[in-house]
Formats: C-alpha cells, structure tokens, sequence
C-alpha cells in the first residue's frame, strides 16, 4: 500500500545526486496547461497541501476527541447523501485521512507534505491546484458511478508525479539501501495494479479515475519511459550474458 511507501520513504534519507530535473524535458507536454495558467492562473489557492494535510489533521483530532459526532462518515464522498443535498461531501472527501493512528497520521501527513510541496515549488501554484482538481473531479466521477469515492489514489497520483518529476531521486530505505524513486513508484504502482486485480468494483473505478490527472499530464512521457527502462534493462541484461560468455 501506499502507506508502506511512506513508511520506506520517511526511514531513509534523500538524495538528488546533483541531477536537477529538466523541467523543459518534463513539461513539454503542459503546453494547454500553460495556455489555461496565462487565462486564469490567479485562481488558485496558495499551499494548497498544506491546507489539505492542517484539513487532515484537524478532523483525525476531531474524531479521536469526539468519535460520537462521526465527523468522518459525515465527510466521505457517499453519492446518495450528496444527492440528498449533502453538497459538502463534494470537497470534504479530500480532508478524511487514511491514518489509524497517531503515528501512522504523523508519517502520512508528512510524507504528502513533502511530495506536495514539491510539487508545488516545481509546477507552482496553479498547475499543482488543477492537478489535484482534475483527480478530485475523478474521484467523483467515480462516486457518481460507484457510490463511494475516497482521495487514497489521488495521494497516489501525487507520489507518481513526483517520481515522473524525480526519477534519480535516490533514499536510502532504513538508512541503508539506496533505491531510486522511480523503483519505488514501480513498487508502488504494482501494489496499486494488485488492489486493481482483487478489489472490488468500487475499488477498481475509484483507482480509474483517481489516476485520470496523473494520464493527463503524463500520459505520454510516461509510456516513453516504460519503454525506455524496458529496453535499458534487456540491453543491460544481454550485456551481461555477453560479459559473461567473454569471460570465459
């Protein structure tokens, strides 16, 4: 799950080895985006992670204080409430946190903190802002069509994004293996394609179209990568067999 990856993530330590992301490179294909940005970029909300995670934090406080007022269930994306007008569910959906305890809620709201951010600083404001719309607009969709809606694969989408931005960020998992945030979007992508395999029906379309943004902005670089790090990896591989033959 995800919540294993920020786990991994937070007990480790980052590194950029000195290679900055070629932003040109990434956001090439952002040219609509840019155009929507020079119309209407001054309708954004500024840190919108952090308002989202001090959000998360503030009703995970408010229902371990006062589980009786059910704050949560009131919250959730649940489409026949909101059909009975309960229109708030509509954005409320995004501050539920996916945390049971105190620590798992610290480390959680920490880690999409720190990719958020990120995110922001490389994108700004307005870019980040409709990213995470475009995801919330999935969720709903999906709600629509499901019933129930959660932002757990919207948080998802934010940690791919970051990976496609920062592929040869290296961390060191438990302060001694260093890994690459692109093996561990691959890690984390395989856990999501398993949920996708065994879950149910609501968690299949919640996985569609919670990931709907990330194939917006991405969708096309990030098949050219697959690509590329499939071919990489059998030229690396026969490489070695060839090595090896010479040897002997």
């Amino acid at each position: 799950t995800l919540e294993n990856i920020q786990v991994a993530c937070l007990l480790s330590s980052a590194k950029n080895n000195n290679n900055p992301i070629d932003t040109e490179r990434n956001l090439r294909y952002m040219n609509w985006i840019d155009k929507l940005e020079r119309k209407h970029g001054r309708f954004c909300i500024p840190n919108l992670m952090l308002v989202i995670i001090v959000g998360q934090g503030m009703v995970f406080l408010a229902n371990l204080l006062n589980p009786g007022i059910g704050i949560i269930s009131k919250f959730t994306l649940f489409w026949p409430a909101v059909m009975h007008g309960e229109i708030w569910r509509l954005i409320t959906f995004i501050f539920v946190p996916n945390a049971g305890s105190v620590v798992s809620l610290v480390i959680t709201l920490y880690f999409y903190y720190f990719i958020g951010h990120t995110l922001e600083n490389t994108w700004g404001d307005f870019k980040f802002n409709l990213y995470y719309l475009c995801g919330m607009i999935g969720v709903i969709l999906g709600g629509v069509i499901m019933g129930v809606g959660t932002a757990y694969y919207i948080n998802m989408s934010l940690f791919f994004a970051f990976a496609m931005l920062y592929p040869d960020m290296q961390v060191l998992l438990f302060f001694i293996i260093p890994v690459k945030m692109k093996y561990l979007a691959l890690a984390s992508a395989a856990l999501t394609l398993l949920d996708f395999l065994t879950g149910s029906g609501a968690i299949k379309m919640s996985i569609v179209f919670s990931l709907l943004n990330f194939l917006l902005f991405f969708g096309g670089d990030f098949f050219r990568t697959v690509k590329q790090e499939i071919k990489y990896a059998k030229t690396r591989r026969l490489w070695k067999q060839q090595n090896q033959n010479y040897r002997r």
